[in-house]
């Protein structure tokens, strides 16, 4: 496992404040500095939003459309929603980072039944999310103020087991590193029931787009690769088992779609796009925890 400190050293690096400029008629509303960034809260005209202060810019994380607070604001958050594609009734989840709480507290509200562990790095984000984007813990929804890799090996060893995990550490420049290897996908997978689905929120185009991909195709094999004409992201879609077939997709998809326009998530779009064709070179080197170079393969192609 990469040595604690690094990990803290290179997001210290990646998180201090800048004064870029923010979006017109932006207003800042609260200000937190954290041992890993500036987080600030900004209230526009049609959203409130949770924001990072990084090295050159502020990094929208989370944004609410008050008047509309069911709807998911950002596309990427609506496609870790296909999660539901593979894993269509998950009794326990768990996801990586909080940002505003926008996936715990909609599979909270789609899964009633349901047990929901997220894992966030930064008590300060935690804080922020209940003070301002009216985040709620309860019995069956818990939060877990914690590295991920440490609550996963702990997981491991507790025996604990997931219908479905979403990994969404991710703050639009950076994945931590150590969440981005060969042995912490393995040990994630390692967390899931028969069956279960990982979906992680990716790069779609960035210099490490090829390591990346190796590096959960070493692990997992085939994987469903979920991109959009409206996204720069990609949600990779990975699956204990065999990956659902076309027809079955499509059925699940009909099954949810309904349940699902509140949230604005075109969940028969996602089944339709879903793909495992490589679109990236084979013979790039997987990421590892002794090769895992994120910090200068982030830049974008």
């Amino acid at each position: 496992m990469l040595d604690h400190a690094r990990v803290v050293v290179a997001a210290l690096a990646l998180t201090s404040a800048a004064n870029a400029e923010l979006p017109t008629r932006s207003q800042i509303v609260a200000r937190e500095r954290s041992l890993y960034q500036t987080i600030l809260v900004t209230r526009e005209p049609s959203r409130l939003c949770m924001r990072f202060a990084l090295r050159d810019s502020r990094r929208t994380q989370s944004c609410v459309d008050p008047a509309n607070p069911k709807r998911m604001v950002f596309s990427y958050t609506r496609m870790m929603m296909a999660a539901l594609l593979l894993a269509p009734a998950p009794k326990r989840v768990l996801i990586v980072g909080l940002g505003g709480g926008t996936l715990p507290v909609a599979f909270a509200e789609l899964l009633p039944d349901a047990r929901i562990d997220v894992v966030e790095v930064d008590h300060a984000v935690v804080e922020a999310a209940k003070k301002h984007f009216d985040f709620r813990p309860s019995e069956r929804l818990r939060v877990h103020v914690r590295d991920a890799r440490v609550f996963v090996k702990r997981a491991i060893a507790a025996n604990a087991r997931y219908d479905a995990v979403l990994l969404d550490a991710y703050n639009a420049d950076y994945i931590p590193e150590h969440l981005l290897t060969v042995e912490f996908i393995n040990e994630t997978r390692r967390l899931l029931a028969p069956n279960g689905v990982l979906a992680a929120n990716t790069f779609g185009t960035s210099r490490l787009y090829d390591h990346e991909s190796q590096t959960y195709r070493e692990v997992f094999g085939a994987f469903f690769n979920l991109k959009t004409p409206v996204s720069h992201n990609r949600i990779i879609l990975a699956a204990n088992g065999a990956l659902p077939a076309p027809r079955l997709l499509r059925a699940r998809a009909d099954l949810w779609q309904a349940r699902l326009r509140p949230y604005d998530v075109p969940l028969r779009d996602y089944a339709a796009r879903l793909t495992t064709a490589a679109d990236w070179d084979a013979t790039a080197r997987p990421l590892t925890d002794q090769y895992s170079p994120a910090n200068l393969l982030r830049t974008r192609k």
